[in-house]
């Protein structure tokens, strides 16, 4: 299982110097080309995107978080920090298996 990233500069480089391979996405086209690359790539089992790129393209992210599909997709703040009413990582993880960590 491999993960693939998409987001800013920073964001894809940081995951890059780890072995994640993954696309920059400014614009919504971007975002889209990034997340259909990921999508295509049936070894991907975790998508990680930027707060602000998945924005671009929130409906597409949306629909495909809601249809439960593979793989995962994991939203996660950029350099520029979480986005207001973006819950935090613990809290969905606390959701996710009904129990606090």
């Amino acid at each position: 299982m491999k993960y693939f990233v998409i987001g800013d500069e920073d964001t894809v480089l940081g995951f890059g110097m780890v072995g994640v391979q993954g696309m920059e996405a400014t614009t919504e086209a971007e975002a889209g080309e990034a997340f259909d690359r990921a999508l295509s790539d049936k070894e991907v089992g975790i998508v990680i995107i930027t707060e602000r790129s998945a924005e671009t393209i929130r409906a597409r992210v949306n629909r495909y978080i809601f249809a439960e599909q593979f793989p995962l997709i994991v939203e996660i703040p950029d350099r520029q920090g979480r986005m207001e009413g973006k819950p935090e990582l613990r809290e969905m993880v606390n959701q996710a298996i009904g129990i606090q960590l």
